[in-house]
């Protein structure tokens, strides 16, 4: 039996208050999101946690988000609930399109309609309201209800486009979708109170494009919890056992592997290390996941595994000896990996494949808990891993001390205390 693990820091209880009285209190802070629990999709997630912690704080929050469209079960939940001081409130839509790249974009179409609909009402007026980009385009609700309204509000800027889509080859940089999408960020991020990215490398480039928009630029990055995520011995981990990676040195990747990940220096250390007694595991879905099953064919010790509820997460997290992150060689300023944070609070070793230049390799070569190798350097990545599988006590301290960063830096306190003075919200 699989022991049920609370990822949030505050329980997830419905209060006995009613919804109506909620409503009346004139919230500091509305929050509008796609994603949110019981959908498993790391943005929601991370929504989540950000709200019950703000509302631990005496900040009242309310929530305005979807349907489940990613929940392993439950494809309806109530219209209006409050979980640990949070009033959320859905839409009635459920995911009206299957979840390909076309489905996707209509179903967040439908949702945006719907908020530029439900967010008129005087409840939400009183209010500060944080739009996240998930979907892209959601943030031009809030430049609407501005311009008409005079609502302030702020974003969060996940991955920025229309940069990804140009750098993956998508659409082109003169395309008129292209030039459109950056007319519409231009209006919404400086009618935009404040303008929330998740590392410095996105902050630059926002000021590259935008260079008056500097002062309201604030840099959050994503986090993880070490009282859900800890250092957990494969010896003692079922999801090891169950899985039999306890029985050699493990390299673990878990969540997407996308267009914007690079799979290809990955298959090439696969190869390269294929009379190594070490074990591959990957976690996860995404179009890299096929691209490395095809490579990997031959390979004896790679396994593939579905995406695990959040509740498994602690121990298959755990259930490796060294982590791997990777990004496109230019993907490092217009996305974050938010998986990076979970691999710190698992207490191992972190490789990244990454440019020369991206955040991440300061990050761990400075604080002595990982590697990064540049792409398409695979042989420095065997040699690395090699070098972790022959030395269990360096492996050993690396972890620990990728505990310790997260620990001094990536916790979901000091997001909150960023994402309060970020909205002008401290107190």
């Amino acid at each position: 039996m699989v022991a049920a693990v609370d990822l949030n820091p505050h329980p997830r209880v419905d209060t006995a208050q009613p919804v109506a009285s909620i409503w009346q209190m004139s919230p500091s802070l509305a929050i509008v999101t796609q994603f949110y629990p019981p959908d498993f999709a790391a943005t929601g997630q991370f929504i989540a946690e950000l709200a019950e912690e703000l509302a631990a704080r005496s900040v009242p929050v309310r929530v305005f988000t979807g349907q489940p469209g990613y929940a392993y079960t439950q494809t309806n939940a109530p219209r209006e609930e409050i979980q640990s001081g949070v009033l959320i409130q859905r839409t009635a839509s459920a995911q009206y399109v299957p979840q390909r790249i076309r489905g996707k974009l209509i179903n967040g179409l439908i949702y945006s309609l719907r908020c530029a609909i439900k967010l008129r009402r005087p409840p939400v007026r009183g209010a500060h309201t944080l739009y996240t980009s998930a979907p892209p385009f959601l943030p031009v609700v809030g430049w609407f209800y501005h311009k008409v309204l005079g609502h302030p509000y702020s974003c969060i800027v996940y991955d920025i486009y229309p940069d990804v889509a140009v750098r993956l080859g998508v659409v082109g940089a003169r395309h008129p979708l292209t030039r459109l999408w950056d007319f519409f960020n231009a209006r919404v991020w400086r009618r935009a109170s404040a303008i929330v990215v998740l590392s410095e490398p996105m902050r630059r480039l926002v000021c590259q494009k935008h260079p008056d928009l500097a002062a309201k630029v604030f840099v959050v990055p994503s986090w993880a919890n070490p009282d859900a995520i800890r250092p957990l011995p494969k010896s003692q981990n079922w999801f090891a056992q169950k899985h039999h990676l306890d029985r050699r040195f493990t390299v673990l990747y878990s969540g997407n592997l996308g267009r914007c990940h690079d799979a290809e220096t990955l298959a090439a250390a696969i190869g390269l290390l294929a009379d190594a007694n070490m074990q591959f595991v990957f976690v996860g879905n995404g179009a890299g996941y096929q691209a490395l099953q095809k490579a990997s064919a031959n390979c004896p010790h790679v396994l593939f595994l579905p995406y695990q509820a959040p509740e498994v997460l602690p121990y298959s997290l755990t259930a490796c000896d060294v982590s791997v992150v990777s990004l496109c060689y230019n993907m490092g300023d217009v996305v974050a990996p938010s998986k990076f944070y979970g691999m710190l609070a698992a207490g191992r070793p972190v490789v990244a494949i990454c440019r020369d230049d991206c955040y991440l390799k300061p990050l761990l070569e400075e604080n002595q808990c990982g590697r990064a190798f540049a792409n398409g350097d695979a042989a420095g990545l065997a040699a690395f891993l090699r070098s972790l599988q022959a030395d269990p006590a360096l492996a050993e301290a690396m972890g620990q001390r990728a505990l310790q960063l997260l620990l001094d830096r990536f916790t979901l306190q000091h997001a909150a205390q960023g994402y309060l003075q970020a909205l002008g919200l401290a107190r």
